[in-house]
Order: structure tokens, then sequence, then C-alpha cells
């Protein structure tokens, strides 16, 4: 029996966000207070969806809660949910969404329509699996070893009404356009960032420049 369900107001709010600058940003710090000099300049580079790795900390929830209220101009999500205590915590933090590398029913459930969980999905049959599950936005996790062209050609087997999906997994800042033009909905980057002991955000130049690259790429969208 399928479990669909239509796409809740909150997913498709972040997918019209996620149109409009197709790019997130994961971030692990050893604790969400060191992120605070990352996230700084990610908004000063003009980013707008941040994501922050959950862990097993009890001061984590409050401390994402204080980020969250600190910067209400970014999107912040929860990053590495495996489990239904880590997408309990980012439910009381307050994200509004979290983000999975697994594909798993219980969590599906258990987020609802108010917290949106994008799942990992690799295989045809996982794609396949969250659509009927009703996950309106996936995670194509690892996407790197993939290739850009996977997800295109999972279309004539899959159909057009595949989720809205975001490739991350060993991706860089000169990936993103190309994936993008090859398909993919969006890109996360997460590894191939640069964030110093002290939590300052290295070499920011190529994140500048694609920032950049998105929002006149967004304006010619709009203007045609």
């Amino acid at each position: 029996m399928s479990r669909w369900r239509p796409t809740s107001d909150a997913a498709a709010d972040l997918i019209a966000s996620l149109r409009h600058q197709p790019l997130l940003v994961v971030l692990r710090p050893s604790n969400p207070q060191q992120a605070v000099r990352a996230i700084t300049a990610l908004a000063a580079l003009g980013v707008h969806h941040v994501e922050l790795a959950w862990r097993a900390d009890p001061a984590w929830v409050g401390e994402c809660r204080e980020l969250i209220q600190a910067f209400p101009g970014l999107r912040l999500g929860a990053a590495s949910l495996c489990s239904a205590a880590a997408l309990e915590d980012a439910r009381s933090a307050g994200f509004s969404y979290a983000v999975s590398p697994v594909l798993d029913r219980d969590l599906v459930e258990q987020a609802g329509p108010d917290l949106v969980l994008v799942p990992g999905v690799m295989t045809p049959t996982e794609v396949h699996q969250a659509r009927a599950w009703g996950c309106a936005l996936v995670k194509l996790f690892p996407a790197a070893p993939l290739g850009a062209s996977y997800w295109r050609r999972l279309v004539p087997p899959l159909g057009t009404s595949l989720p809205f999906c975001i490739a991350a997994g060993g991706l860089a800042a000169g990936d993103v356009l190309p994936w993008l033009e090859a398909g993919v909905d969006a890109v996360a980057l997460g590894s191939s960032l640069r964030v110093s002991e002290a939590g300052e955000l290295d070499g920011q130049g190529p994140l500048r420049s694609l920032v950049a690259s998105l929002t006149a790429r967004s304006r010619l969208k709009r203007s045609v």
C-alpha cells in the first residue's frame, strides 16, 4: 500500500527557496557555537542554506536554538540524522528541515508535515520508495561516484515526477553549476570546504564566485 502524501507547505517553501539559490553548505563543528564564525562568513557571502551536523550532546539542542535565533535570515537545517533521537533533537532545536544520509521509513513517518526530512537515496529502488512515501525532496548520496548525469538517467525508467534532488557527497564549488546543468536541482557542499580549528571559513574565493554565478543564473531564469 502506498504511503504517498501531498507535498507539505514546509516542503514546498524549502523547494522554492532552493530554486532561488540551489546551494547548501554543511558544517560539522565539534559544537554549534564553534560554527558562529563560519556561519557569519557564509551569510556575508550570500549563502542562504546552511546545515549543522547533529551530535549526541545534551547541549546541542539549546546551542542550535540560539544559532537559529541569531541568524534569522538564514535557513538553517540539521544534517546527518540517522535515528529517532536525532530527529527529535532537530525538532526541539527549531529546525525547519533535517537531512539524513539514509532512507528510513520510520524517520520519514516520524518527521511529519512540519519538519521536512530529506532522506538519502542512491539506487533507483530507493528513489522510487522515497517517492512512494511522499518525500518531496531527497539527497542523492554519495553523488560524486555516481556522476553528474546519473539523476537525469533515472527519468526514462522512473518517470519525470522525481523528487527534488539535492546532490551531496564529494562535490566542490566548481562542480555545482555543471551538476545543476546535468539535471540535479541543488547541490550540498561539505567536505570540500575548509574550516579552521578557530572556526574560520578558509578559501572563500571559489564560494564567493559560485554565489555570484548562482545569483546571475536565478535572475536570468526569472527574466525568461
